[in-house]
């Protein structure tokens, strides 16, 4: 008995060329400015890409700049006098500065605030891969967790420049977009202050990093990222609500 083969099909002319092509764009990885418009528009996509292609170098660079610029925005007189303010409600006083010090402080500020932003990028990098590839078992280089941190967090960074005039205006130079905003009835206290201390931008970053997460390793879905990562900036909150 002989067998009959199907006889070979030639591919429809051009078929070859898409394919390749779509392969293509979903494997190339889009250039720094295209990516720091992704992070806003289509988050998913991007990290999607930065998982396959981890690149964090130039956004943690263009982050840094902007945080440095939004507190070189700020005068350094009104920093003084909101920490004089502070100082005050509890019970301490703040020493006049001498000149000198102010014109120290005015360049040291925006270079510290620019250099903690590098050093956060890369802790909280850490902390992400340690729960989610050690503790929970998921996949992950420290390379793919940082580029999902270095460019989700140019979205707080890039805010927190467009808000530093209504800073200058209103005299807090920590003023920021919190949930304390939707419960302004609340006294004030221990509950309003976590409120205060979570704020929208990095909640809205957080939840990118999620889905980088996600990207990063397909079995950890981003409901599941997203609920890990919000309790981590929730317990961050609660700390910090009870030194404000």
């Amino acid at each position: 008995m002989t067998e009959h083969w199907p006889e070979h099909v030639d591919p429809e002319p051009g078929a070859e060329a898409r394919s390749g092509s779509m392969s293509d764009d979903r494997e190339r990885l889009a250039s720094l400015p295209v990516r720091l418009v992704q992070v806003f528009v289509s988050p998913g996509k991007l990290m999607d890409q930065l998982a396959r292609e981890p690149r964090w170098l130039g956004a943690m660079l263009v982050s840094t700049v902007i945080v440095a610029t939004s507190l070189a925005i700020i005068p350094v007189e009104l920093m003084v006098e909101a920490q004089r303010a502070a100082m005050i409600e509890r019970g301490q006083e703040l020493p006049e500065m001498s000149e000198r010090a102010t014109q120290v402080m005015r360049a040291v500020v925006p270079i510290a605030s620019g250099l903690a932003t590098m050093l956060f990028s890369a802790v909280f990098a850490g902390v992400y891969m340690v729960i989610f590839a050690f503790f929970l078992g998921d996949e992950g280089r420290f390379v793919q967790y940082l580029a999902a941190v270095t460019h989700a967090w140019f979205i707080a960074a890039l805010l927190g420049l467009l808000l530093t005039p209504l800073r200058i205006s209103t005299g807090d130079p920590q003023y920021t977009l919190n949930l304390a905003s939707f419960f302004f009835f609340l006294p004030d206290g221990y509950l309003y202050n976590v409120l205060r201390a979570l704020d929208l931008t990095q909640i809205w970053s957080t939840l990118v990093i999620a889905q980088g997460a996600h990207a990063i390793d397909r079995r950890r879905s981003f409901k599941s990222a997203a609920t890990i990562m919000l309790g981590i900036l929730l317990m961050i909150a609660l700390i910090v609500g009870s030194f404000m």
